[in-house]
């Protein structure tokens, strides 16, 4: 079978816990009289969100892409950088989920129907469980996936450090659509106004910018070995030499 069918169904389970997610948001804002414009804003905020959206981006063109060119040769650089760009937060995504916000009660499923729960669910478990595992095998079985430099680590870290500031200062400039503070963080271990303040929330940064380039620095070595393991058993290397 070939594999761009992998990466379609994957686009589009993506997209259906991202449409879940966002039924569940507006809900909530017609159920609590909340502001549907602040809430949708948010939820397309939240580096879950964003982050599946470009992976789904990033499967299609990849499927495309390898369903006009068949054969044997290495997937473009450009479509090897969106997909290893897409894997680091993704995968990232379901070490913190699973790690820190997993058994945490969802104020977004209180007082929701029986449906919209399900739905709630849903949409946690697709985006923080399936897609993570989806990208693993991806990272570790697709065929066709070219070896990436070591300078292209500084753009697997450069989107989530991107978003990361976008967000502390944003925080700051938006209330929470409940009304209960006039500051909103998409999580709660960056919220520097906790117990810890700005400390605790800079040192989750800290640690998840080094989970970033650890995750960051084992998707190319992966990908390298595998290009080397290609060239022994005679597969024609993406264009010469492994890339520096």
């Amino acid at each position: 079978m070939h594999w761009a069918w992998f990466r379609i169904a994957a686009a589009i389970t993506g997209f259906s816990g991202v449409v879940a997610g966002l039924i569940v948001n507006v809900d909530r804002a017609a159920r609590q009289g909340q502001s549907l414009g602040d809430v949708l804003a948010n939820y397309f905020s939240l580096f879950t969100i964003i982050s599946t959206m470009l992976s789904i981006v990033a499967l299609l063109v990849a499927a495309s892409w390898a369903m006009r060119n068949t054969g044997s040769s290495r997937e473009p650089l450009g479509i090897a950088l969106a997909i290893a760009a897409v894997t680091g937060p993704i995968l990232l995504l379901g070490l913190v989920y699973n790690a820190l916000l997993r058994g945490l009660p969802s104020a977004v499923a209180l007082g929701d129907s029986a449906g919209i729960a399900m739905l709630d669910k849903y949409a946690a478990e697709v985006l923080h469980v399936v897609l993570p595992i989806y990208f693993l095998l991806d990272l570790l079985l697709a065929p066709r996936r070219r070896a990436l430099p070591w300078w292209s680590l500084a753009v697997l870290v450069g989107y989530p450090l991107v978003w990361t500031g976008y967000t502390m200062i944003r925080g700051e400039r938006v209330g929470n659509p409940d009304g209960t503070t006039p500051w909103w963080y998409p999580y709660p271990f960056l919220d520097p106004h906790g117990a810890g303040g700005y400390p605790s929330a800079f040192l989750y940064i800290g640690a998840i910018l080094v989970g970033f380039l650890a995750i960051g620095t084992m998707i190319i070595m992966i990908g390298r070995y595998r290009e080397r393991r290609a060239l022994r058993h005679g597969a024609p290397a993406a264009h010469g030499p492994l890339p520096a």
